[in-house]
């Protein structure tokens, strides 16, 4: 089973797609990883991408279709795409590539719910760890839980950069979701929405029930 997520930034999505490859032992696609994995390989497509990366360019969709069949050619098993396709021309290109996919699933959550907890998260830098002040906040204001050290309000995190990536997201996704919607009414695919709005586990929930539904095997 191939499964595709979509879903704005500050929907959990990334959450989500973790406990699926673990719980289903999918294989997570993302751009930024097969890009870096590509890169130190030193493969003739990661050396492409090396080059236009270090000129400053974007990695056209050809290149990005490429990286994922060379991907699915070294490994078998289900894949979850994250972040993959981001184009029309990109979902061609899995598609003349041979690439079946079973399931799309939307994440929805509204704007006003992605900025409230995009712009109140803190995050210590050296270890990654997230904190937010409303829902999980530090035991000292400001300080890593662990370390003591100062944590950081990213700038991707502002209000103003939050709804300029939700702007960014909405036109280059609605065109996919148009896409996906036609072709599960050709009868190819399921696409699913999800309401992101509730706990992590009652999203859990119902993406585990939905997975199963379709044939997904992992531990009952």
């Amino acid at each position: 089973m191939n499964i595709i997520l979509l879903g704005p930034p500050g929907a959990g999505k990334g959450t989500q797609a973790q406990y699926l490859c673990e719980t289903f032992r999918f294989r997570q696609v993302s751009t930024g990883d097969m890009l870096r994995e590509a890169i130190a390989a030193k493969s003739e497509l990661g050396l492409q991408v090396e080059s236009i990366l270090a000129a400053g360019e974007l990695v056209t969709d050809e290149i990005i279709i490429g990286l994922v069949l060379e991907l699915l050619e070294t490994s078998s098993g289900g894949y979850l795409f994250d972040g993959v396709p981001r184009t029309i021309a990109q979902a061609e290109g899995l598609r003349a590539g041979g690439v079946q996919i079973d399931l799309v699933l939307e994440f929805i959550l509204s704007d006003e719910f992605i900025v409230e907890r995009l712009t109140a998260r803190r995050v210590h830098p050296a270890s990654g760890r997230v904190y937010h002040l409303k829902f999980r906040p530090p035991k000292v204001v400001g300080k890593d839980d662990l370390t003591g050290e100062p944590l950081v309000h990213r700038s991707d995190d502002h209000e103003e950069t939050v709804l300029a990536r939700l702007g960014v997201y909405r036109e280059q996704t609605l065109p996919l979701i148009e896409y996906f919607q036609a072709a599960e009414s050709q009868g190819s695919m399921r696409f699913e929405r999800i309401s992101a709005d509730g706990s992590m586990q009652e999203v859990r929930t119902q993406v585990e029930a939905l997975v199963r539904s379709l044939g997904g095997r992992g531990p009952a």
